[in-house]
């Protein structure tokens, strides 16, 4: 019997500098640190490889994400999948995916990265309007995101994702509907429309507790995920989960392993991993992570085996986020296991959550809340 196969995520910490609005752990890239941290990396996969029953086991995903994966240099990024090939066995469909700002990409890189065998660049737009872009404090422009995708194209990338923000300080349900056009007119095939969350301890959420910027409008954000679905919908993309459209067969097989409860191993400082039915996480400090492996350890921080009730939490907690949902009585055998009958009533009755008889999903209000929702049914 074939194992089951999984996903490998690889977390590049570096980034050129923090946007207002990001709380994910990072670090500011600076001379040295780079290679250092490609060395440990590199050691953390020979030794996963070693330690965990995942180097048998077919890989049929790897995604670089960070961070800023692309902050790394092209001959960096390949030296790393190279030893992913070394240690583990990619399928040979396998989906290889890299994040980028479009601003650190260049023609020759991206033609290196396809030649080791990328077959999924993923551009942080996160919007088509510069006003927009300056007001979350997120370097670039648009211009780049067009220049950006127009080079991975002549590369001979074929798979091509687009990352969005919506309901930005300042934005209007217009600009954003324009912020859509021009993306359609780039055809990638697949789009991320994230609804813009406030995270604590960022200058977004400073500059609203300052007012110096507008909090998010639940109403406004309502509108403009109604807005993308029936554009994208119109133009041919499926919406297959809260935030993702493709066009048919690019939905991301990655991150499907997270909204199915499949298994993947993360590398790198702060990557989270799910197998055999235990969640463990790498330490979020990039110097510990470095003198972990110079130790010649696994960086790792935390580790949780969960007992089949919590395996039934999580797999109902991921599975709402996908548009097809659930099967209705998973999400009420957790409601009876955890004790969560009336939360579930009342999600149910402020129709944040639908059910028609047989399967469970969120709805167009429930979409924008998933995250406080997860947190109630956890």
């Amino acid at each position: 019997m074939t194992p089951p196969s999984l996903g490998l995520y690889l977390h590049i910490p570096f980034c050129l500098q923090r946007c207002d609005f990001c709380a994910f752990y990072l670090e500011i890239l600076r001379d040295g640190r780079a290679e250092t941290f490609v060395q440990s990396l590199v050691h953390e996969i020979e030794l996963s490889a070693q330690q965990h029953v995942a180097a048998n086991r077919p890989v049929q995903s790897v995604y670089f994400g960070g961070g800023t994966p692309t902050v790394l240099a092209a001959t960096q990024l390949t030296a790393i999948l190279s030893e992913i090939r070394t240690h583990f066995a990619l399928t040979t469909d396998c989906e290889i995916t890299v994040e980028s700002h479009p601003s650190t990409i260049s023609e020759q890189g991206l033609v290196q990265l396809l030649q080791a065998g990328v077959t999924r660049m993923s551009f942080g737009a996160e919007s088509m309007e510069d006003g927009d872009l300056t007001r979350i404090g997120r370097p670039g422009a648009v211009r780049e995101t067009v220049t950006a995708v127009t080079l991975a194209r002549a590369a001979g990338f074929t798979n091509i994702n687009l990352d969005l923000m919506y309901g930005l300080p300042g934005q209007s349900l217009e600009s954003w509907q324009q912020t859509l056009a021009h993306c359609l007119a780039l055809a990638p095939t697949h789009l991320s429309c994230y609804a813009l969350t406030v995270e604590e301890d960022t200058r977004l959420a400073s500059n609203i507790q300052r007012r110096r910027s507008p909090a998010p409008d639940e109403g406004l954000q309502i509108e403009m995920d109604e807005a993308a679905q029936r554009m994208l919908g119109n133009a041919g993309y499926v919406r297959y989960e809260v935030s993702n459209y493709a066009k048919p067969e690019y939905a991301c097989r990655h991150n499907l392993l997270y909204w199915t409860n499949g298994e993947y191993l993360g590398l790198g400082p702060s990557a989270q991993s799910y197998l055999d039915g235990t969640r463990f996480g790498n330490i979020a400090n990039l110097a510990a992570y470095d003198a972990s492996l110079a130790a010649n350890r696994l960086p790792v921080e935390d580790r949780t085996r969960l007992s089949e009730e919590e395996q039934l939490r999580d797999a109902v907690i991921f599975g709402l986020r996908l548009i097809q949902g659930i099967p209705t009585h998973r999400l009420l055998q957790h409601a009876s296991n955890y004790g969560h009958a009336a939360i579930t009533a009342q999600l149910l009755a402020q129709q944040l959550i639908e059910e028609d008889g047989t399967r469970s999903r969120l709805s167009a209000r429930g979409r924008l809340q998933a995250d406080t929702i997860a947190e109630q049914l956890y």
